[in-house]
């Protein structure tokens, strides 16, 4: 996907206003979905373990979702620690508060309908405040992640993870139209496409040091269902917004389908994490900033499996 500027950005994106949706349950079984996926927990959990989640601590997500990332944090910080979710749906927050219950997990588990860019909690309250998947979704990110960084106490973590739309790989024989459907799709149904990129600078724009980014990539081989829905959704927006004729549309599902027949189907996006520490006081931009991490690299991602907010 090229740096220039963006047409219509975001402008069909159904995340920025779910409850306002026909279906907005619907988007409710995506995340779900997207959630079970193989590679989806192993890029959430792989991130998670890189943010350095610790028992006992008190994590916030903002733009939590159905709450399939604070299920998994009220597992890692156990019975002593507490995870809070904010979301602006209230059909998210209905929804995450009905499965942590039926997982056992009510109690960990506090979610909250709010906006990200002003936040109801003190400064210095949580020991980590993440953002995944979130900031392709927004005008401007720099207020969200700024009360990230506020809310998370000195010496606290701040994480972003997101996708970047301009990694998006697939295996296709009309390389050419292809290209039209993601780029097309991607400028119109998210904000900024290529945030995973940005989250590095993010960070460091908010005084926050020790920066380091992990790069995952989620990769199929399998046509799992929730990379199938995603190609399906990608083909009827393409007719949609004018980028393909239906029968084009139809013709590039085809060929996807005989790749899958054949055995040789292959799909990638890449996924970037961003972590950063709140300094105890605020650092001069000669001391803050990005630092090469010296964690272990990431093992490759396994044959098959699916990605997120997509």
């Amino acid at each position: 996907m090229s740096a220039r500027p963006l047409v219509n950005a975001g402008q069909n994106d159904p995340y920025r206003a779910i409850d306002s949706q026909p279906d907005p349950e619907m988007f409710t079984r995506i995340l779900e979905s997207r959630g079970k996926a193989p590679s989806q927990i192993r890029l959430r959990r792989g991130f998670l373990r890189f943010a350095g989640i610790r028992p006992g601590w008190d994590v916030l997500e903002v733009g939590c979702g159905t709450g399939v990332l604070c299920r998994d944090l009220a597992r890692m910080v156990g019975p002593r620690g507490h995870v809070t979710g904010v979301e602006p749906s209230r059909v998210f927050t209905r929804a995450a508060r009905r499965l942590a219950r039926a997982e056992g997990l009510g109690d960990r588990i506090d979610f909250r309908a709010g906006d990200g860019t002003a936040l109801r909690f003190p400064t210095g309250r949580f020991d980590c405040a993440l953002a995944v998947t979130v900031l392709l979704h927004v005008p401007d990110p720099r207020p969200i992640v700024a009360e990230l960084a506020r809310v998370t106490r000195p010496g606290g973590v701040v994480g972003l993870q997101d996708q970047d739309m301009g990694t998006l790989v697939l295996d296709h024989p009309d390389r050419a139209l292809t290209q039209r459907i993601f780029e097309g799709v991607a400028r119109r149904n998210y904000v900024d496409p290529l945030s995973g990129r940005t989250l590095v600078r993010r960070l460091v724009e908010q005084g926050l040091t020790r920066v380091r980014l992990r790069t995952d990539v989620y990769q199929d081989t399998a046509y799992e269902p929730f990379t199938r829905a995603m190609l399906e959704r990608r083909a009827q927006h393409a007719v949609e917004f004018g980028l393909a004729s239906a029968r084009a549309a139809a013709r590039w599902m085809a060929e996807i389908e005989r790749s899958v027949a054949a055995g040789r189907f292959l799909l990638t996006l890449n996924f970037y994490g961003a972590v950063g520490v709140k300094p105890a006081a605020t650092p001069s931009p000669a001391s803050a900033g990005f630092r090469r991490s010296r964690a272990p690299a990431p093992r490759p991602p396994s044959a098959s499996g699916p990605p997120a907010r997509a």
